[in-house]
């Protein structure tokens, strides 16, 4: 190699080092990104509604109306889901005394009253201040992670608006943001990476299709289990199912928990039920409805799907998981287009050329055996 070729190498190198070190902030980047797509997509549809109903809509009034539609829906859907789960934690909070109560009172019984089985007189209860140096330090672990727990929710919050406001230049003005990002390539290259961009959002358009489509198979299949065992606050239970949808692997388990507590307000049974019930259903998005319609939208096997999700869970944590099947799209899709079409393809091995030798002085001129020469 030479010297320019070892320098090319090296710069390499120390950029993706120097982009691993800032890889949350390029996945809030990236997170951006796709909002911005998406919200692209209603801004383009309402300028071609406007137009088919011979109204001009430039492009600041298509994205303001845009951003009006979408807190628009955030304020009905808080609306609609946050009253029934606060009347619903307000029933908790009326059950837990009385569930303290009855729990105190068995226990004053075991006490008075201990079983066969309980030897009182061999267990070594702690007096008050053993007690007292085993509550000091869990209370300071407690507080500590009190505060742990609030600046983490700081970050976050932080996070969420530096989203919000990236999502919204990113609309404003995508274009310039993408000819930037086209001129970062060689300039042999950038016809071709503009087109490969155009296909990236071709595919994430795809997936967010199909990811809505199996939201509202959950809701759906999860307002109709929900009716049939009588559970309470039904609609709101499956909005949350829907949304949650969203977040693979985790929002599952977050979407099972309210329906869960509202069944336990009614008897333990019903929620052993809701919990059966939300299993089924996501079994039955994950390995059935889900690959069927992913394979249709982008053509995302169900195995990688796993894969991706882990790698990127692995190397990027939590919000690598989040972005999992985004990544793996974007990823997908630059492998083939950049990588398999640009390269793979179109490396064919060319034949040797065949050349004859050269007659002598005095030699015959016969056929001779061609002598192959090497690759250029």
């Amino acid at each position: 190699m030479k010297l320019g070729d070892w320098i090319a190498v090296i710069g390499f190198v120390i950029s993706i080092t120097i982009l691993w070190q800032f890889r949350q902030v390029l996945l809030l980047v990236f997170t951006a990104m796709v909002l911005a797509i998406a919200l692209n997509s209603l801004v383009r549809w309402i300028q071609r509604f406007g137009h088919r109903r011979g109204i001009a809509i430039d492009r600041g009034q298509a994205v303001l109306l845009s951003l009006l539609l979408v807190l628009l829906f955030g304020i009905l859907f808080i609306g609609l889901v946050v009253p029934p789960f606060v009347e619903q934690f307000q029933q908790l909070l009326e059950l837990v005394p009385v569930g303290w109560q009855r729990f105190l009172a068995w226990l004053d019984g075991v006490l008075q009253n201990p079983p066969n089985w309980l030897n009182l007189e061999e267990i070594n209860l702690p007096n008050f201040t053993d007690l007292t140096r085993q509550v000091g330090p869990l209370a300071g672990d407690l507080l500590g992670n009190f505060f742990t727990f609030f600046s983490n929710s700081l970050a976050v919050l932080l996070q969420l608006l530096l989203v919000v406001v990236l999502t919204v230049m990113f609309l404003v003005n995508p274009s310039a943001y993408r000819n930037l990002a086209i001129r970062l390539f060689p300039s042999f290259y950038r016809r071709r990476a503009d087109e490969i961009f155009t296909a990236c959002e071709t595919s994430l358009l795809n997936w967010m299709g199909g990811i809505v489509i199996n939201s509202l198979f959950v809701a759906s299949l999860s307002a109709l289990g929900l009716i049939l065992l009588q559970v309470k606050f039904v609609f709101a239970h499956a909005l949350l199912a829907g949304a949650f949808n969203f977040i693979p692997n985790i929002g599952p388990t977050m979407s099972v928990v309210f329906p869960v507590s509202v069944a336990l307000l009614d008897t333990p049974l019903k929620a052993l039920a809701v919990i059966v019930l939300y299993l089924l259903i996501q079994n039955l998005e994950s390995y059935w409805f889900s690959p069927m319609v992913m394979q249709k939208q982008v053509s995302l096997l169900p195995a990688l799907t796993l894969t991706a999700q882990i790698f990127f869970a692995t190397f990027l944590g939590l919000l690598g998981l989040i972005l999992a099947l985004p990544l793996a799209v974007v990823t997908k899709t630059w492998i083939e287009e950049a990588f398999i079409k640009d390269v793979l393809d179109r490396w064919s091995v060319r034949p040797p050329r065949q050349i004859s030798r050269p007659v002598a002085a005095g030699e015959r001129s016969t056929p001779t055996e061609p002598i192959a020469d090497p690759w250029d």
